[in-house]
Order: structure tokens, then sequence, then C-alpha cells
């Protein structure tokens, strides 16, 4: 069985039993393509146990990071262990393998303040900045990841019970609580914004692009940083930098964990609580600041 036919059949697995996202399965092929090739001209399945540590050494000499190595070694037990089970191989080749240590990294972040600059930026007094500011609202109050964000239909949007529905990683589907100043500015531009930007077109994406189709990632995550820019904002934003921000405003002001998890999407509570070492520097300050013997 040659390792094209091996990585298709086993990311097809994935697919159905996981309910994978198109990306997290691209990221999955391109991995195992990476030790098809360092492996050649033996195929996957022959693949021994000192392949593997030889392999993810020279990798870490290369400088690759511990995440990221880690996260190509969950893939390939994965993917050794599903053809162990399905008698393709006798032996997992990954079994003696240990992930490497994780640091725990906290997530970039913004300041109020310069969420406020950032969402004043754009010019109202026009179709696509009013567009842009109402997508930024809504991505400040509710912490939707880019792709939810730019894949939202106006069914998705629920103006008078202040919710949106959104379809996650995984198809998984959940309901996020939608502010009253996002809700002002969503209702602004389904008043006139949208209309304009839509002209003669129909459509039922929510906040279509110039030609009237939905956006993709790189178009918003574009003209984020160029808002950043005209805000005099100094920091690197990156396509998770509001989402952050959401969630360690939050947490920062009381919010129950499990809350943000829901809100969040996460599927594992343990992914939520790095928040709750975000909020620990804001925790240290108030102390110092309120403590008699602060």
């Amino acid at each position: 069985m040659t390792d094209v036919t091996l990585i298709d059949r086993h990311l097809d697995a994935m697919w159905l039993q996981r309910g994978l996202a198109a990306n997290t399965l691209q990221a999955y092929r391109r991995d195992l393509q990476t030790f098809a090739k360092w492996l050649s001209p033996r195929s996957l399945d022959r693949a021994r146990p000192d392949d593997l540590f030889e392999f993810l050494g020279e990798r870490q000499e290369a400088g690759y990071s511990s995440r990221s190595t880690a996260r190509l070694l969950s893939c390939l037990r994965g993917f050794y262990r599903q053809l162990a089970e399905q008698g393709i191989i006798a032996l997992d080749p990954t079994q003696r393998l240990d992930l490497p240590k994780l640091g725990r990294r906290l997530p970039e972040s913004l300041s109020e303040a310069q969420v406020t600059a950032l969402l004043e930026a754009p010019d109202c007094d026009q179709p696509i900045g009013l567009r842009d500011r109402s997508m930024l609202e809504l991505l400040y109050a509710t912490g939707l990841r880019v792709s939810e964000l730019v894949g939202l239909k106006l069914s998705m949007l629920n103006l008078r019970q202040g919710v949106v529905r959104v379809i996650g990683k995984g198809g998984r589907e959940r309901l996020v609580p939608v502010g009253e100043e996002a809700l002002d500015w969503l209702q602004r531009y389904l008043g006139s914004g949208r209309a304009l930007l839509l002209g003669e077109r129909t459509s039922d994406v929510l906040f279509p692009s110039r030609r009237g189709r939905a956006m993709t990632r790189q178009t918003f995550w574009y003209a984020v940083k160029r808002y950043a820019r005209q805000a005099g904002m100094r920091v690197t934003i990156s396509p998770h930098t509001l989402r952050h921000a959401f969630a360690t405003h939050l947490v920062n002001h009381g919010a129950d964990l499990r809350a943000v998890q829901m809100m969040l999407g996460h599927a594992d509570l343990s992914t939520t609580q790095i928040y709750t070492h975000v909020a620990q520097r804001r925790l240290k300050s108030l102390h110092q600041e309120h403590h008699p013997r602060g």
C-alpha cells in the first residue's frame, strides 16, 4: 500500500470519527507527508522506532519548537496506532516516544483601552467601515474564531434574543450572547451598510465582501492590522488577539470559567484554564493596591 493511500485512509477515518476541521486535516496531511519524505525510499508502514527518534532529533537541532514537535508526534501516534489496529503493521513505532514538555504559553492580549482604540478605527461613514466596525464589535463581544465570524449567515444572528448561533470546530454548534454595544452596531450595519455593500446582489452572508461573497480570514485580518496601525498600536495583532482579549477581560471582571469555556467553544475546560493565569496578574495588582500588607 502506498504512502498516499495510507495517509488518505487515515485522514478519512479522522474526519469520520472525530469530525476534524479542514484546516486540521490539512495540517495532519503536511506532517505525515513531511515524515514520509524524510523516510523515503522506505514507506511509512516500514518505519522503525529509531527512525522516529532520529527524525524528531533532527527537528530539534533545526530549531523547531517543542509545541510544533508535540503536534507532529501526536499526529504520528494517531497514524501508527490506526495502522496497528488494522493489522497493517505489527508494532507501533511511536510507543516508546514521549511528548516533549511544553511550557505554558500565555496568549497575547490587548488592554481595554487598546481594544477601544481598535474598535473606533474604521470610518463608519462608509459601508465598508460600518461593516468592519460591526465585525470587530461582534468579535470582541463574543470571542468567535475568525473562521466562525466570516462564515456567519444572516439566519445565525438573532437580534431580538441577542444571540448568535455558531458552528465551531468539529461541527459543534453553540449559542453565544451578544452585548448591547455590539447589537447596536449590528443594527446600524444591517439597516444601511449591508444593503449598500450588496447593491443589486443577494446573499445570505452576514458580512459580505465588496463582491458580495463571504470574506476570507486573510482579508479580514489584513483589515484588522490596518486598523491597528491607524489606531497607533505598536503591538503585534494575531488572528486570535481579540478572542484572547474577550476571554481575558471576562475573567479579569470575574466571569465564571465554565461560562467562558462555553462561549469560546472549547471542548475541554483545561484549554480555557490558561486564562486563570492571565487573570492572576490582575489579581496580584489588586492585592498590592488594596491589601494593607500588599
